[in-house]
C-alpha cells in the first residue's frame, strides 16, 4: 500500500518549518509507531489520535501503522501534529482522498471525542506555511480568526476531526459539534495614557519626543514621584501605528507567548514591563523543553520599561545588550537555536540611591545614603548597558510653582505628538531612501561622519570637546548625532544645527549634572 503524506509545521522561536508526516500501513502485529524525534507530549498523540478516530465514527486501521515525521533530525513538540497524523493515517487507509490532504497544511490539537482544540503559536505556524508555498491551511474552528490574519491564505476552520475527513472525501454523515473556543481575551480599556496629563518635566517631554521619533532608547533618573513611571505609560502613545509586517511579528509573538489573539490585527505598538525580580530567562526567553520568547521579544517595535532598574540583576541587565545591538535574540540549546525579534525601545527608570532622596529638592537631609552606597547602586547599571542608551535625563519632582504655573495652559496631547513623530519619521525615511535603515537610531555612524552627511565642523565643535575630553566613548559620539538628527526632525530641519546638537549633549550627558 503507498505511503500518504500530509503537512504541518514546527515552530523554533518565531521561525516555522515544514513537517512532512508520512503513514504507512503494513502487515504485522497491530500497532502504531511514531518515529521523527517527537516529544513526550507529541509521543502521546497515537493515543490521542486512535480515541480520537474511534469517537468520530471513523476508526484507525488494526493493521500496522506507521507515522514518520520528516525531517527526522528536526525535534518536534507539542500538539499540534495531532489533526495532520489522523488525516495521514486516514489517507494510507483510503478513507479519505490522499491528493486532497496532502496538498494542504494542518494543525490543531485533538481531544479524546474527536473535537479540535485551539493550540498557541497558530498565527506563526499559518506564516510559516503560508511562505513555505502553502495557499490553504487547516485549523481548529478556535484559532480560525487568528490564522485569517495572515494575508494570501485559504483558512478553513474545523470543529472536529469528523469534519476535517467530511472536507478531504471521507463518505460520513456530517454531525453538528459544538467547536472548543479559546478563552475570550481580557478586556482591557484603552492603555495610552494622555501626555497631556503630564504636568512639569518639559525637558522629560522633549526628550520622550525626540526618542520616539529615532527610535532611541531613554533612561530617567530621578526620586520617587518624579513621574518616572507615568512617562513611560505614555511613550507608546506617542509612537506611530505599526505597519503589516510588525503588526503580524508582534501578533505572532503574542501567539507563542499563549497570549490570545483576536481576529484583528493590533497595530499599536506593545509595552512590557517586567518585574525586579525578573530572571534573564523573563526578560529574553528560554526554556529547556519549549523555547519561550521573553519580555524583550514581546516588547518588539515597541516598547521595554524596566522600572527601578538598579534593583534588577546584573546578569539580566547585561543579557539585554546583544539585542539592543542585532535587534535579534537568539536562545542556544544542545538540541535547538531558536531565534526572536527584538527591535525595542529600552526605556529604563531608576532611583538616584537606594534611598532614593538624593538630589531631590528640600531633601538632601533626608537621605542616608553613603556616597560609596550611591555608586554602588547606580553601578548596578554597567557602563557598556548605559553606554547604548541614546537618552540619558535626570528627572525632578515637580514643584508647586511648577503646578501653579501649569495649571490653566494648553499642553500637547498623545495625539498631537504621534502626528509630530510620524512627520519626524516620515523625513528620515525619505532621507534614508535606499539604505537599509528606517529611524535615525538604526544608522551606523560611517553613514553619519561620511563626507555627504558629516555636520560643519561649527556644529560639532562641543561634541568633538567632548570626545577629547573623554566624557563621551566614540559610540556616544555617534549616539549623540542620533539624536540631533531625530530633534532636527521634529523641528523640520534639513539637517541639525548647533542647537539641536546641545539638546543632544544635554540629554546624553544629563546624569553627570
Amino acid at each position: 500500500m503507498a505511503v500518504s503524506r500530509a503537512h504541518s509545521v514546527a515552530l523554533l522561536g518565531i521561525d516555522g518549518a515544514i513537517v512532512e508526516i508520512e503513514a504507512d500501513i503494513s502487515s504485522g502485529l497491530p500497532a502504531t509507531v511514531l518515529v521523527g524525534l517527537p516529544d513526550a507530549a507529541l509521543g502521546e498523540a497515537q493515543h490521542r489520535v486512535r480515541a480520537a478516530a474511534m469517537n468520530s465514527g471513523c476508526p484507525l486501521t488494526r493493521q500496522r501503522l506507521t507515522i514518520n515525521l520528516s525531517p527526522a533530525g528536526l525535534p518536534k513538540h507539542g500538539t499540534a501534529f495531532d489533526l495532520g497524523i489522523a488525516l495521514a493515517a486516514f489517507a494510507a487507509d483510503r478513507v479519505v482522498d490522499p491528493a486532497s490532504v496532502e496538498r494542504l497544511a494542518h494543525l490543531g490539537e485533538l481531544g479524546l471525542d474527536g473535537r479540535l482544540r485551539p493550540i498557541s503559536g497558530i498565527l506563526p505556524a499559518v506564516l510559516a506555511a503560508s511562505r513555505a508555498g502553502f495557499d490553504t491551511v487547516m485549523v481548529p474552528a478556535g484559532n480560525a480568526a487568528e490564522a485569517a490574519l495572515v494575508p494570501g491564505v485559504r483558512v478553513v476552520g474545523v470543529a472536529s476531526l469528523r469534519e476535517a475527513a467530511v472536507w478531504h472525501g471521507a463518505e460520513l454523515e456530517l454531525l453538528d459539534v459544538e467547536p472548543i473556543m479559546p478563552a475570550a481575551p481580557r478586556v482591557v480599556e484603552d492603555a495610552d495614557a494622555d501626555l497631556c496629563e503630564v504636568i512639569g518635566n518639559d525637558d522629560a517631554i522633549e526628550a520622550m519626543l525626540a526618542a520616539a521619533a529615532g527610535g532611541h532608547h531613554m533612561f530617567l533618573l530621578g526620586p520617587p514621584g518624579a513621574g518616572k513611571t507615568m512617562l513611560a505609560a505614555r511613550l507608546p502613545g506617542i509612537l506611530p501605528e505599526l505597519d503589516t509586517d510588525a503588526a503580524l511579528e508582534v501578533n505572532s509573538v503574542r501567539s507563542l507567548a499563549g497570549e490570545p489573539v483576536t481576529g484583528r490585527l493590533s497595530t499599536r505598538p506593545p509595552l512590557e514591563a517586567p518585574h525586579h525580580t525578573a530572571t534573564p530567562a523573563a526578560l529574553v526567553g528560554g526554556g529547556s523543553r519549549i523555547i519561550r520568547p521573553g519580555a524583550a521579544a514581546r516588547a518588539s517595535h515597541g516598547v521595554l520599561f524596566l522600572d527601578e532598574a538598579a534593583e534588577f540583576s546584573a546578569v539580566a541587565l547585561d543579557a539585554l545588550r546583544q539585542p539592543l545591538e542585532s535587534g535579534r535574540i537568539t536562545i542556544h540549546r544542545a538540541n535547538a537555536v531558536a531565534s526572536f525579534p527584538a527591535k525595542f525601545q529600552l526605556l529604563l527608570a531608576a532611583n538616584p540611591c537606594p534611598c532614593g532622596q538624593h538630589g531631590a529638592p528640600d531633601a538632601d537631609a533626608d537621605c542616608g545614603c553613603a556616597p560609596y552606597a550611591r555608586r554602588r547602586y547606580l553601578a548596578r547599571l554597567s557602563g557598556p548597558l548605559l553606554d547604548r542608551v541614546d537618552i540619558q535625563l535626570r528627572v525632578s519632582r515637580v514643584t508647586a510653582a511648577q503646578l501653579t504655573a501649569a495649571s490653566g495652559n494648553a499642553r500637547l496631547t498623545s495625539a498631537e505628538a504621534r502626528e509630530r513623530v510620524s512627520a519626524a519619521r516620515a523625513a528620515a525615511r525619505e532621507r534614508l531612501a535606499g539604505t537599509p535603515w528606517r529611524t535615525n537610531s538604526e544608522v551606523p555612524g560611517s553613514w553619519l561622519r561620511d563626507t555627504r552627511h558629516r555636520l560643519p565642523a561649527a556644529v560639532t565643535a562641543p561634541l568633538d570637546r567632548a570626545l577629547e575630553r573623554g566624557a563621551i566613548s566614540m559610540r556616544g559620539f555617534d549616539r549623540v548625532l542620533r539624536v540631533a538628527w531625530s530633534i532636527a526632525d521634529l523641528a523640520g530641519s534639513s539637517s541639525p544645527t548647533a542647537e539641536h546638537l546641545g539638546r543632544a549633549l544635554y540629554f546624553r550627558k544629563a546624569l553627570s549634572s
